[in-house]
């Protein structure tokens, strides 16, 4: 039986890719009693209304993160909280750093505080391989809100609730991903434009990314940043693969993009275990609610788990056989 089974569980930012796909899996498989979709967009709302079939376990809620009396409102009789609300835009967040900030980091603490006072059970913050060694602004906000809501775990002590994050690569088909906009170029026969020839990035399936957090919310005692055991890819190769022989040119790195990501620096690899195959976990720096360690074993001296020196990478073919039966 599922953690989840038969629960109330509050998504936010829940009419996202993410978002979407994670309630679709919840009602299929899972069964919970009540599930709260929280989002800001009245449009997207009504999309994914219709999507689910007004489907009777589903409650929404029109608000914003930055609300935390509205988000104390419906969190009300909740149980688990997935925290998916952000603003994502790297280039967007250089220009509007502000509005960032206000989103992803006060937003961020008013999520805490608002499962605190409700008594949700677990929450599972979703972050973003940005936020390892961060060089722009969205992944600045995105590391702090990592480290607001391990900590929380401190003020949580007295409390039943419990913070963990889950940090992954490039969601591939989802909203503002590049294959879907490498498919529309190629279909109007335009040369795909890649901002570096030498790039490469993480990548996970949305089931994937679902997956890898109903399994978070089993295995977390609270304090977890977990770190997901994925492939890389060159963009160069991923570009070929949604669009065979399609011409490709260079355009340069955009203000605040790396050339490769990064979801375990260097430092953090010091407390870093590998728990199973498919899965990392950084262990928090200070532990004041009882955390425990899991089993499993220490990373090698200096491990830094970079896009680029990957064990594990994509060949065109199987790339071409996910983007046929999966995105």
């Amino acid at each position: 039986m599922s953690l989840l089974e038969d629960s109330s569980i509050l998504i936010t930012g829940g009419t996202g890719s993410f978002g979407k796909a994670f309630i679709s899996r919840l009602l299929q498989d899972v069964n919970p009693r009540r599930i709260v979709v929280f989002s800001r967009d009245e449009l997207k709302q009504y999309e994914v209304r219709q999507m689910f079939n007004d489907d009777p376990r589903l409650r929404w809620f029109i608000g914003d993160i930055r609300d935390e009396h509205r988000l104390s409102r419906a969190m009300t009789g909740v149980d688990y909280v997935v925290h998916a609300a952000a603003l994502k835009q790297v280039d967007t967040a250089e220009y509007n750093p502000g509005e960032f900030i206000k989103t992803n980091v006060l937003g961020s603490q008013n999520v805490i505080e608002a499962s605190m006072d409700a008594g949700v059970k677990k929450v599972v913050a979703l972050s973003t391989d940005k936020a390892s060694s961060p060089i722009n602004l969205y992944g600045a906000t995105k590391l702090t809100a990592d480290k607001l809501f391990i900590s929380g775990n401190h003020y949580a002590a007295a409390y039943p609730t419990r913070f963990s994050v889950v940090r992954y690569g490039n969601v591939m088909g989802s909203r503002g991903s590049v294959i879907p906009f490498f498919r529309r170029l190629a279909a109007e026969g335009k040369s795909l434009p890649i901002t570096d020839f030498r790039m490469t990035r993480f990548f996970i399936t949305l089931p994937q990314a679902v997956q890898f957090v109903l399994d978070s919310f089993e295995l977390m005692q609270g304090g977890e940043l977990y770190v997901p055991r994925i492939p890389s890819m060159r963009i160069t190769d991923l570009a070929q693969a949604v669009a065979p022989g399609a011409e490709m040119h260079e355009i340069g790195l955009r203000p605040g993009e790396k050339l490769h990501e990064e979801m375990i620096s260097a430092e953090e690899g010091r407390r870093a275990l590998q728990i199973s195959e498919d899965r990392y976990v950084l262990q928090p720096d200070l532990a004041t609610w009882g955390y425990k360690a899991p089993e499993g074993k220490p990373v090698p001296d200096g491990f830094h788990y970079t896009s680029d020196r990957n064990d594990l990478w994509f060949t065109g073919e199987e790339m071409i056989n996910i983007l046929a039966t999966e995105v």
